[in-house]
Order: C-alpha cells, then sequence, then structure tokens
C-alpha cells in the first residue's frame, strides 16, 4: 500500500510516539521511512526564549544540533526495526509547507505526524501545522494522537 511514509517530528514525546507507530506501520508494510524535522528560521522578533538569547550563528548552530539529535534517534529506531530510511532536515518559516514540499519531492505516498490537540485560544495563537498540512496536502495524511 504505503511504500515511503514521511514522518514529521519536533522531537516533543508525543512525535516520539509518532515516530514509533511510524516505524512500527512501514515496517509492517514493508515501506521506507523519510524522517524530516523542520527547523524556524532566526527571528530578531519572536517567541521562543532562544532567539531572544541567541545570536543567529548560536542559533543555527544550536538547531542543527537538536535536529542532528532528534533525527539520530528515529535512525537508530528505524535500523533496530529493519526500517529503510533517509532522514530530513531543513529550515522554513512555515512548517506545514517544508512537510508537503519535502514528501513530494521524495516520492513520499503518506504523511505522518502528531497532533497536539490543542483547542480553544492556544490553537488560534499557536496554530496547528498538522491543520494545515490536513488542509494543503494532497498525499494522504495519518495523525497519530
Amino acid at each position: 500500500m504505503y511504500k515511503n511514509i514521511l514522518i514529521a517530528t519536533d522531537g516533543s514525546e508525543l512525535a516520539e510516539k509518532a515516530v514509533e507507530h511510524g516505524i512500527g506501520l512501514a515496517k509492517s508494510l514493508g515501506a521506507k521511512i523519510t524522517p524530516l524535522i523542520v527547523i524556524e528560521p532566526f527571528h530578531v522578533f519572536a517567541v521562543d526564549p532562544e532567539m531572544l538569547t541567541d545570536t543567529p550563528a548560536e542559533y543555527a548552530k544550536r538547531s542543527r544540533r537538536f535536529a542532528e539529535k532528534t533525527l539520530a534517534a528515529v535512525e537508530r529506531a528505524a535500523t533496530a526495526a529493519g526500517v529503510a530510511h533517509h532522514s530530513l532536515y531543513t529550515e522554513h518559516e512555515h512548517a506545514y509547507a517544508a512537510i508537503i514540499d519535502a514528501a513530494t519531492a521524495q516520492g513520499c505516498d503518506l504523511i505522518l505526524m502528531a497532533s497536539h490537540g490543542r483547542r480553544g485560544i492556544s490553537a488560534v495563537v499557536l496554530g496547528s501545522q498538522t491543520v494545515k498540512v490536513l488542509t494543503h496536502s494532497k498525499i494522504p495524511v495519518l495523525v497519530y494522537r
């Protein structure tokens, strides 16, 4: 059915559970995975505390280390499960667009990602990358919750 599953992660605990689920799904289907982490570019005016204290170079370095660490954990789990993988890291203003673009470019036939289930004002203020992927993707999306 699915041959290449893009698994979007942000390194959160919920995303880690979605990764585990995605690896299990890929293994059962004989599919490969394309783990992806999207980092927001540095902004001078931001709500992210690290952007307020970091220089652009420090932020880029710290973000790169975080992405590499997060993806290495996914790669270890995929290797242990015998699932082929090709990890991606990108920086993009809009994570949902980067997820859809990467899935399209890599020939993925399913996008798997977690939803934090924010509701009310926090959903409005923080936005939902998952909802945006669901809204804009032409590729099927599986939401782990």
